[in-house]
């Protein structure tokens, strides 16, 4: 991405759409600095396309870092002894999540300080049996993960990533479609000319589930094209039909991030939602500028979109653990149950993800004046019906975000009309302080979601003051 200046987001803050909601005014970014800031976020978004794609990176940039291996609770050297503060730890639950440690002044007993958000996005997956040949085509069984408008997918050149593990045990990670010169698979919508049967159909059904089946092979030389397309699958990975069953396929956008505008003000690229949080939480993580005051984590985490389920969602025991391990650290003599229990209780949380935004062109799905706005800052999310922070922890927050003259907004659905749901709940029921917070995008949800690099810049310098509990 070429480091342009920004200059008609960097005049946002003068304007009514992202005027911050209390009278400090903004600090104005270098737009140099946000230039490089979209550029390596662009670049992660390019590579982040999955879960395990997302840990993976993140886990990267951490021990390049020089991070190491989160220890069990007595394997430090010598009785009593604990890490220094500032010292860096990261621990992965099976690829697909991820705690990220940065020890505090205080140890973790006294509550730590975490910026939460979910590596997965929407995506289409491959069934367990999916190849199967139609009309001198081959094709594959496809489910999608999370909430998709199918018609959005079609016409679009995917990706093929994730992971088998072979019959002889092996396990292998597959990626085509993302390097120059990959074939890319596709879904083919009707045309124009030939569509008028279907022209009825919901917005919701212009293609049903069953119907995202992307082409997979059309050589008809030898034998069946599905023939044709498991020698294929063999000769480039090794993998046989029957390995699907022991196979993490998912289809995404092989499209590369771009800047988006004369201005090159926007980012458009598919993840967004919420590798952007993600991001946005391990580089303040990793720009901390010394030992926090409380000890700092950023948890990223799987299956947000489809109800945080599984071992490797917010809903399993992963954080918790980890918190356990951390308080056992500290103090392994005194280690108990209730010792972890008073520590997630002065726990404080951001629940990171991105939120719609008022959209030009559909501006009358929001509420205006509880509406988020691109370009706004940061996104107080306020869902009401019992889901928001306490009056006590939102003070703190706001109080954070002036005196870093953060902009900033809130963000309150349309009553009875929209909504949406964060990890947020989950971690509130371990009895931590939680708030849902974010940056507005648009297009969410689609291969292509567009965001703020500035808001990306103010959302990165809030999670790390927050993290470094100024």
């Amino acid at each position: 991405m070429t480091r342009t200046p920004l200059a008609l987001v960097l005049t946002l803050a003068a304007s009514g759409a992202a005027r911050p909601q209390d009278s400090a005014p903004p600090a104005r970014p270098d737009p140099d600095a946000v230039a490089r800031l979209a550029a390596d976020y662009a670049a992660f978004l390019g590579k982040a396309r999955t879960e395990l794609a997302t840990v993976r990176e993140a886990a990267s940039l951490a021990r390049a870092a020089g991070t190491l291996p989160l220890p069990a609770g007595r394997a430090l050297p010598g009785p009593g002894a604990l890490p220094r503060p500032g010292a860096r730890f990261l621990l992965g639950n099976r690829d697909r999540a991820l705690v990220l440690v940065t020890w505090g002044r205080s140890g973790p007993r006294a509550g730590l300080r975490i910026v939460a958000a979910h590596a997965d996005s929407p995506r289409i997956d491959l069934k367990a049996r999916p190849l199967y040949e139609r009309e001198g085509f081959a094709l594959f069984q496809t489910i999608y993960h999370g909430g998709i408008r199918s018609y959005q997918w079609a016409n679009v050149p995917l990706a093929l990533t994730g992971r088998v593990v072979l019959r002889s045990g092996e396990v292998r990670d597959i990626e085509m479609g993302l390097a120059p010169g990959d074939p890319v698979l596709v879904i083919p919508a009707p045309a124009p000319h030939e569509d008028k049967n279907y022209r009825e159909r919901k917005l919701t059904e212009v293609l049903t589930g069953e119907e995202l089946d992307p082409i997979v092979a059309a050589t008809k030389a030898e034998g069946s094209v599905s023939a044709q397309a498991e020698k294929a699958l063999s000769e480039r990975w090794g993998l046989q039909k029957e390995d699907f069953v022991s196979a993490e396929l998912a289809l995404v956008p092989a499209t590369a991030p771009r800047a988006v505008g004369l201005d090159r003000a926007l980012l458009g690229g598919y993840g967004q939602d919420d590798r952007l949080c993600c991001y946005a939480g391990v580089r303040a993580w990793l720009d901390l500028p010394g030992p926090p005051a409380k000890t700092a984590l950023v948890y990223l985490v799987d299956n947000e979109e489809t109800g945080s389920v599984n071992n490797t969602g917010a809903t399993s025991r992963f954080l918790r653990d980890v918190v356990a391990r951390l308080v056992e650290l500290e103090d392994p003599a005194s280690f108990n149950e209730n010792r972890v229990a008073e520590a997630l209780a002065a726990t404080e949380v951001l629940s990171a993800d991105t939120t719609t935004a008022v959209n030009p062109l559909f501006a009358d799905t929001q509420e205006h004046g509880n509406a988020a706005r691109v370009g706004g800052g940061v996104v107080i999310k306020r869902y009401g019906r019992g889901s928001d922070a306490n009056a006590e922890f939102l003070g703190k927050l706001r109080a954070l975000l002036l005196a870093e003259a953060i902009p900033f907004q809130t963000h309150t659905y349309k009553v009875d009309v929209g909504g949406g749901g964060t990890i947020g709940m989950f971690l509130a029921q371990e009895n931590m302080e939680v708030a849902d917070v974010g940056v507005g995008i648009l297009s969410m949800h689609s291969p292509f979601e567009v965001a703020s690099v500035t808001d990306l810049w103010w959302f990165t310098r809030f999670c790390g003051a927050f993290l470094a509990g100024k």
